[in-house]
């Protein structure tokens, strides 16, 4: 059995990018909204469908361009879906090997409503019978979103981890996964690094928005959620603040970081998958043997590549496609610490 570096788990989708030609948006107390015309017909500009992508496909693709062994642990249909899906992976030299077909159902299929460099999800996870296969001993788990009914799969993988403890976790939730919060408190226990944004680290930790003019800094605030997650169990704690830029809190050390975004190329095209960049990028670098200063120097040009493209993997890079733009990168592009 090969051991891999690098097995991403999670649910795998195809995703269906509708171009918007008409549509609005409104800003309520910080909450941005996609408005479109009630009852009516919406002219939309294309159609773009992009197969073998959510965070755990997203995840190991990078990890595979970074130059690691990555393989997917995750659920599909025996479909026409399923095996374009699979095509994609083997292209990818993505190890296949744990993707479960499943006889009668559907592969996951995603609506994404694309207005501007944005977009708004639809999503359906199918209800697959979760299991974890045979894994052998990889150097790292990097696990994310997992259907409403993933519970108990969650506690399966907790006993797997106390029974390999040479296996380390990278944890980045999906949004059934934080609903979950404390359910999941083992799993957080046993996580080496953990990844959300700011809003998400709000949600798990049950705690609101500062008030606007009570005088604390978004650094404060961020840093105080990372120190309130470290304190969950990940050794740890990266943030992201969408184009703001990211944070990042070594437990190990008690040193928090805020690092600012790699100039855009050209103005982004659609950000879909940047924060799966932004983590799977950062854990890679950290399994090849990088420092927190220095892993948080190489995710967000992963970011910045891929908002750049339709779709969550065109824009991956390798690595020496990211080296490249760090020999280019501006002064100003460092981690500064908070």
């Amino acid at each position: 059995m090969k051991q891999y570096d690098f097995v991403a788990v999670g649910d795998m989708v195809t995703d269906a990018f509708i171009r918007l030609q008409v549509a609005d948006e409104h800003v309520d107390h910080e909450m941005r909204e996609l408005c479109v015309p009630f009852a009516t017909k919406i002219p939309f500009e294309s159609v773009t469908e992009v197969p073998a992508v959510g965070n755990c496909a997203n995840a190991a693709v990078a990890a595979a361009r970074l130059g690691l062994s990555s393989a997917l642990v995750s659920n599909q249909g025996n479909d026409e879906i399923g095996k374009k899906q699979r095509e994609v992976l083997r292209l990818e030299k993505v190890g296949d090997e744990y993707v479960r077909d499943h006889s009668g159902m559907k592969s996951n299929y995603h609506y994404v409503l694309w207005y501007k460099d944005e977009r708004t999800i639809l999503v359906k996870h199918e209800d697959y019978p979760y299991t974890l296969p045979d894994i052998g001993t990889p150097k790292w788990i990097y696990l994310t979103s997992l259907g409403p009914q993933s519970l108990e799969f969650h506690k399966i993988l907790e006993l797997w981890l106390v029974n390999h403890p040479s296996t380390q976790l990278a944890f980045q939730p999906g949004t059934f996964q934080i609903k979950l919060g404390m359910q999941l408190i083992e799993l957080y226990k046993r996580t080496q690094i953990f990844f959300c944004n700011v809003d998400e680290a709000r949600e798990i930790l049950g705690v609101n928005a500062p008030v606007a003019g009570s005088g604390e800094s978004r650094d404060d605030e961020v840093l105080n959620l990372m120190k309130v997650l470290r304190n969950l169990g990940p050794e740890i704690v990266c943030v992201t603040d969408g184009p703001k830029g990211a944070y990042a809190f070594d437990g190990r050390t008690s040193e928090a970081y805020f690092m600012p975004p790699y100039p855009d190329k050209a103005p982004p095209y659609d950000r879909t998958g940047a924060g799966d960049a932004f983590a799977s990028t950062f854990t890679s670098a950290v399994i090849l043997g990088k420092g927190v200063q220095e892993a948080l120097t190489w995710a967000p040009i992963n970011s910045m590549s891929v908002v750049q493209k339709v779709g969550a993997r065109e824009g991956l890079l390798t690595r020496e496609g990211l080296e490249e733009y760090l020999t280019k990168a501006p002064p100003e592009y460092n981690p500064h610490r908070i």
